[in-house]
């Protein structure tokens, strides 16, 4: 029933208001203009019994109802309310059908042309169909594909991994194609299925890696339209000097460099592009629909999590004081952080953002380190701690989408034992991750760390309601990154090899091991926040290993386990608190902060030996 409503509701969105009647009338207007211009020039007049017939006379009603040889050449039906008329086979001269079927054309390319560009209503209308009509279209041969190749019998496991691989990289290229076409939030969905490696075969995620960088501009035109309507200015009148190339394009706006008016000063300007605010609900829908739509096709895949979480987050992102307001609140609790910088804001509108200017370097740029003497090694460590403060400490958010774009690094006069600030841009996507939540995802990655598999499994069942053996083997691995059998047999701390990756995508791919099903099924089902904390895992883990830090995945883990033991003090002090009083509660808070001491005393000798094995290599 829910389907039938949305599909209601599109087909609503894409066809016209009924009051636009009009529609017909003026496109037979320009049609019977057309005629005349046309008979008048002589071009279409041909012998008939009675009189020179002209294309005139074919669309008049009253000749259909007085000439018997006309009369031949239809098919009358009639009804209470109305009559219609069909052709059959009529045996006309080919040059009067030619002329008759020229003259309509054009006639309706004349009309339609007019109508879509002097009425705002009907071009929403056209454009409302074609972006309907792409995505259908891609959707129907991709489903058309998979069954093809789900159907089949093969003569080995070999040949239905190729097939399949196959029809992987067709229906990526489709889908492609489909997304470049629509533009705007398809794009960002694109974009987000590049980051899915832990979920989605090669073929998917390689293909789309082209939307990085295929996000389409808006003109000029449409920015000083945009300023006017949402500020009441001209362009002109707030800046002094206004860059018209973007120093970047993204799916949702894109940045131009400015200088205020009012004090010269330097400014980054991030725009929406206006044409998002026509078609968002339509395509936030039709995502979902689509997402639904796969779902009732192949049950053993449920991608609707993905279209819920699109439409729960596209909202917020385009809503520019929500990033005005994550902006500052982080710059707050990072204030002290000299290894950061969040460009200040200047000013916030819901589609318009004036910020700080603050340029650096993309942080796989290996020359820029070497030419600054900037160490890899502590810049993979602040990242690090940057991204485990905003998931373990309290009062800050999570940054939501920390790709290669939204991060840059600059060099800056030595201070406090850094040389370098790591610039965070793009605060549009946040989430504040509940407290407790944050306490067992500390125990299950502290459990992880010491190799326990019971209290993996007890905490992997606590914050994500992973129960199962198999189940919990895909889960640790889609959240470490890691092959199962190095999570809980080996050391998770060492560098992840190619093989290991290969070893990951291939369990992924076996159609007959049940693996994507129940990968499908566990994300299907598990807390919203934590698959967010899974994609900011997936980002930060590629953007650690794009560095390729001198102490490898070592130091990262023996960062993170510091902020999870921190949590977990904390976690024990508001029980103690809570339950004890007097002598006993003094006992357990001290019986607490020792274990604390000795966990941190631990990792501090670990690190050591780190540094020193990594001194003598």
């Amino acid at each position: 029933m829910v389907r039938q409503e949305r599909l209601s509701l599109l087909l609503k969105s894409a066809t016209p208001n009924p009051s636009y009647n009009i529609y017909p009338q003026i496109f037979f207007t320009k049609a019977t203009a057309m005629i005349r211009l046309i008979e008048q020039s002589h071009m279409c007049r041909v012998g008939h019994k009675g009189g020179p017939f002209t294309l005139r006379h074919a669309l008049s009603r009253n000749r259909l109802n007085t000439s018997q040889s006309l009369q031949k050449s239809y098919a009358i039906s009639s009804s209470s309310s109305s009559a219609t008329a069909s052709f059959t086979n009529a045996k006309e001269p080919k040059s009067k059908r030619f002329l008759k079927y020229f003259a309509v054309g054009v006639g309706i390319g004349i009309g339609g042309s007019a109508l879509y560009y002097t009425s705002d209503k009907f071009r929403h209308a056209v454009l409302t169909v074609d972006r309907v009509g792409v995505v259908t279209v891609a959707m129907v041969r991709c489903f058309a594909l998979y069954r093809e190749t789900l159907n089949k019998e093969f003569d080995s496991t070999t040949a239905r991994q190729d097939a399949l691989s196959k029809t992987h990289k067709k229906a990526a290229e489709i889908t492609l194609k489909a997304l470049e076409k629509n533009g705007g939030i398809y794009i960002k969905l694109g974009q987000h299925i590049t980051a899915l490696t832990y979920l989605l075969p090669r073929e998917w995620t390689d293909t789309m890696i082209p939307l990085q960088d295929k996000c389409p501009r808006s003109s000029m035109e449409e920015i000083e339209k945009l300023f006017e309507t949402d500020l009441g200015v001209k362009l002109e009148d707030m800046f002094v000097d206004f860059d018209p190339n973007p120093v970047g394009v993204a799916s949702l706006a894109q940045v131009h460099i400015a200088r205020l008016r009012k004090n010269g000063q330097k400014v980054a300007v991030k725009i929406q592009h206006p044409s998002l605010k026509e078609f968002v609900p339509l395509d936030v829908q039709l995502t979902r629909l689509v997402f639904d739509l796969m779902y009732k096709a192949f049950p053993e895949y449920p991608l609707t999590w993905l279209g819920e979480e699109m439409q729960n987050s596209i909202f917020v992102e385009l809503d520019f004081t929500n990033e005005a307001a994550n902006a500052e609140r982080t710059a707050k609790h990072f204030k002290d952080v000299s290894y950061l910088k969040i460009p200040d804001v200047l000013e916030a509108k819901k589609r318009i953002l004036v910020m700080e200017y603050v340029a650096g370097s993309r942080l796989d740029n290996f020359n820029y380190y070497e030419k600054n003497h900037i160490d890899r090694s502590k810049v993979s460590a602040c990242l690090t701690h940057i991204f485990n403060e905003m998931i373990f400490r309290p009062d800050v958010g999570l940054h939501c989408d920390p790709h290669g774009g939204n991060l840059a690094i600059r060099k800056v006069k030595p201070h406090n034992g850094y040389n370098f600030e790591i610039i965070l841009y793009d605060h549009g996507l946040y989430r504040d991750i509940p407290l407790q939540m944050k306490r067992d995802y500390a125990h299950f990655w502290l459990a992880v760390l010491d190799h326990d598999i019971p209290g993996m499994k007890k905490y992997a069942k606590v914050f994500a309601g992973i129960e199962g053996e198999q189940k919990f083997k895909i889960f640790v691995s889609a959240i470490t990154g890691r092959a199962p059998d190095t999570v809980l047999n080996k050391d998770i701390k060492s560098k992840r090899s190619q093989e290991e990756i290969e070893e990951i995508q291939s369990q992924i791919n076996n159609h007959e091991s049940g693996v994507l099903e129940d990968l499908m099924d566990i994300l299907s089902s598990m807390p919203r926040m934590i698959l967010l904390i899974l994609k900011t895992n997936d980002l930060t883990r590629n953007l650690d290993e794009s560095l390729k830090s001198d102490l490898g995945p070592e130091r990262t883990f023996l960062i993170m386990a510091n902020y999870c033991a921190q949590t977990i003090y904390e976690e024990g002090v508001d029980i103690i608190n809570r339950q004890f009083k007097g002598i006993s509660w003094a006992f357990k808070r001290f019986v607490n902060w020792v274990d604390y001491q000795k966990r941190l005393t631990t990792l501090y000798i670990y690190d050591l030996v780190l540094m020193f094995q990594n001194a003598r290599s």
